[in-house]
């Protein structure tokens, strides 16, 4: 999923608590659901981030030679700058696009 172009708020709000537990009726069982997707959409993105950075890795056994690479600032900066996962997880929620089920039920 591309969590570029999601439209999730950067700073923290209010949401409805009536529109959290409405797919559940269970405010805490939402919540947990949220907080799954969020580990899972912070996962995702760490991983992402690493991947691009280690494009950019060079390798020195030099302790005293130290580089900034200005391409691995401008990629932490982008990443620094997207919605934190919890915020992607809510908005994905209230949105509909995060699927759920209970094991015991068919």
């Amino acid at each position: 999923m591309d969590y570029k172009k999601t439209e999730a708020p950067l700073s923290t709000i209010t949401y409805n608590k009536s529109k959290v537990e409405e797919p559940t009726q269970n405010i805490y069982e939402a919540i947990s659901i949220i907080s799954k997707r969020a580990t899972q959409i912070g996962s995702d993105l760490k991983k992402e981030l690493v991947d691009k950075l280690d494009e950019f890795a060079t390798f020195n056994d030099s302790l005293e030679e130290v580089f900034e690479n200005k391409e691995q600032i401008e990629v932490s900066k982008f990443y620094e700058k997207l919605p934190k996962p919890h915020a992607i997880a809510v908005e994905e929620w209230l949105a509909g696009k995060v699927y759920h089920r209970k094991p015991e039920q068919e």
